[in-house]
């Protein structure tokens, strides 16, 4: 499934999870599939206990929204990724430049550099990378 096809909360096909339901997330983008209890297991691991009540409300929410596809397996549900983590962190990043850097990915590129939130070898990935995609011109 294509993140232009999911439909989120506010109508317009943007993904943006709070640091929780990430989480929950990349428990099942490592596993490929999981139940309820599984994740919940997986989150206590990462010293993040939750309610077993609590995380089968959060696969719901997150599966309702068109994140995740379920299917039974005996009595217990197994929840699988219906989107990609690059799909979801390209969305995220989208809105977050649109929303906090008015579209204007050097702002974000500045901030990051004027807030000390790039070390060198950061800087160093990221020229490389620009290098690449510019053809090595950069």
């Amino acid at each position: 499934m294509a993140m232009d096809e999911i439909n989120d909360s506010d109508g317009k096909g943007d993904v943006s999870l709070s640091e929780l339901q990430l989480a929950l997330m990349r428990v099942l983008w490592t596993r490929g599939q999981a139940s309820t209890a599984e994740v919940a297991e997986a989150l206590r691991e990462q010293q993040r206990p939750l309610a077993h009540t609590t995380v089968a409300t959060l696969l719901t929410r997150l599966e309702k929204r068109g994140l995740l596809l379920s299917e039974r397996d005996g009595r217990a549900l197994v929840y699988r990724p219906a989107v990609s983590e690059p799909e979801v962190q390209r969305s995220m990043v989208s809105g977050l430049l649109s929303t906090l850097f008015g579209g204007q990915p050097a702002a974000l590129l500045s901030h990051l550099v004027a807030e000390g939130e790039l070390g060198d070898d950061d800087l160093a990935q990221m020229r490389a990378l620009l290098r690449k995609k510019g053809g090595g011109h950069a």
